[in-house]
């Protein structure tokens, strides 16, 4: 028997075969731009059209009014409340400066940032894996219908998303050529990725994995260099983490069930046969991403799992906090794929049939899933059927309002703020029962007056903006001294019920 010896040059030798396999997966810088440009575009066709047609909604309308505040009422208001929101506030702020606040224009910046998030799904397939795996990725991450939904919001998410996928591949920039610039860049973007979104940050644990099989194959400073990056990272965001704490009570209307839990997949993605279609493949993709494996299956996983876990405590499980977890899921099915058309065969480079075979492959996974997403892409852009149309309100009392009139609400849908805004460009009723406005309380939310009759002394016509609904009076449920001085005080001359408010007329008896 002959026994085989393995000569010192054989391990070297294997390692740059290897790494020349690598090289030539990732191709060229053209292909880095292909794979970065294509699902960008992609992206952008979804989100872009009907940008400013959907209706603001009640969270839109709290970062329309956050933004246009002066600087001393908006530190007065994050003083109280939404805290972790100051940088995003911040650069809308100065974004509403530039280019206004209409609704194309407040959810500009997200959408922008839901296109170069497609990119870089794309990118970072492409340097785990291959080119047609950041391809197929980026172009499944582009045409999920949750992408065009918050793309067209004015929201944080589009943000965290963007800085959890940046900091993936500043890492794995790290890891592959350390330097002190890299690991820097990283240590910057986990504090952007906290300040897009404080769940965000959680995608470091991903990040563990991956550097814990760094380590594993014999890298003996990437833990150290992590940690500190880490650390710098967290440390940045530390300050805004330990003045968010104090101000948690304002998600504790948050309450998660296992029906929440069971709708996780449809209310993540936008739809079940996308959500389900992903997941799915996504865990045959676990077996497929190899090295990858721990870093995406806890970066889509971990997240979603902790946050139900400790709902009752943090009220943190909602599908948009959680949507930077979709590139994870999105570059699964994407390696199953492309692993089961030959690119990714270890054993070497397939033939041109196989690549052919390979291209076609993923051609048509990408084409056949943006089928199925294409109605819920549809939907997507669609007024929010629980939202109250305060546009058709607005409309009606900009059409029928007068000189001296006054304007009052009911319900608990954030129906003032919402009709400042459908009516910033109007000559708008006063809002006669407003006795301390928000920025005096530094709040979203106004004090109406304690002595509601003599707060309606010489309105001779008021207009209601309730929510209530189901039929009910409009007045149900507002503050008693106020109902008893209207309806000692008014008459009802005129109701319009619009989908879910109801603006009346009342005119002094």
């Amino acid at each position: 028997m002959t026994a085989y010896v393995q000569t010192p040059q054989a391990e070297p030798e294997a390692a740059e075969g290897r790494a020349a396999r690598r090289r030539a997966d990732r191709g060229g810088k053209g292909s880095g731009l292909l794979v970065f440009a294509l699902p960008v575009l992609v992206a952008l066709a979804c989100v872009l059209p009907g940008l400013g047609k959907r209706q603001l909604w009640r969270d839109e309308h709290a970062t329309w009014w956050a933004s246009s505040l002066s600087w001393h009422y908006l530190g007065r208001l994050i003083d109280n409340i939404d805290v972790v929101f100051t940088p995003y506030y911040a650069g809308m702020h100065l974004w509403i400066a530039v280019a206004g606040d209409s609704p194309a224009a407040l959810r500009l910046p997200g959408a922008l940032a839901m296109g170069v998030s497609a990119g870089l799904v794309g990118l970072l397939g492409r340097r785990m894996f291959a080119v047609r795996t950041g391809l197929l990725a980026g172009l499944l991450f582009a045409v999920v219908p949750a992408v065009t939904r918050y793309g067209q919001e004015a929201r944080p998410y589009a943000f965290a998303t963007l800085f959890a996928l940046l900091a993936t591949l500043l890492l794995l920039r790290a890891l592959e050529k350390p330097s002190l610039r890299d690991w820097t860049l990283y240590a910057l973007a986990i504090a952007a990725t906290g300040f897009g979104h404080l769940v965000a940050m959680s995608v470091i644990a991903g990040h563990l994995g991956l550097v814990l099989s760094a380590k594993k194959r014999g890298d003996r400073i990437a833990h150290y260099a992590f940690a500190g990056a880490a650390l710098l990272g967290l440390s940045i965001t530390l300050p805004m983490v330990a003045r968010g704490s104090g101000q948690s009570g304002q998600i504790a209307w948050n309450t998660t069930t296992t029906e929440d839990l069971i709708d996780f997949p449809e209310k993540l993605f936008g739809s079940w046969i996308t959500g389900g279609a992903v997941m799915g493949l996504g865990l045959l993709g676990l077996l497929a991403a190899r090295r990858y494996a721990p870093l995406l299956g806890v970066w889509a996983v971990l997240p979603p799992v902790l946050t139900f876990l400790t709902a009752d405590q943090l009220h943190l499980f909602l599908p948009r906090y959680l949507l930077f977890t979709i590139p994870a899921w999105t570059l699964l099915p994407a390696a199953a794929v492309t692993r089961l058309a030959g690119r990714l065969d270890p054993k070497g480079r397939p033939g041109a049939g196989a690549r052919a075979f390979g291209g076609l492959l993923v051609a048509a996974v990408a084409a056949g899933y943006a089928f199925v997403a294409w109605p819920a892409i549809g939907d997507a852009k669609k007024d929010l059927p629980e939202e109250p149309d305060y546009a058709a309100a607005a409309r009606t009392i900009a059409s029928g309002g007068k000189t001296g009139d006054g304007m009052i609400f009911n319900g608990g849908l954030s129906e003032r703020r919402a009709m400042a805004y459908e009516l910033r460009d109007r000559e708008a009723p006063k809002d006669v029962l407003m006795e301390w406005t928000p920025q005096q309380n530094g709040s979203y939310g106004a004090s109406e007056c304690a002595h509601p009759a003599r707060c309606l002394k010489g309105v001779d016509r008021l207009w209601l903006v309730s929510t209530v609904s189901d039929g009910r009076p409009p007045l149900t449920g507002a503050d008693a001294k106020t109902a008893a001085a209207i309806e000692k005080g008014f008459k009802a001359t005129r109701t319009v019920r619009l989908h879910r408010v109801v603006v009346q007329v009342l005119e002094r008896t």
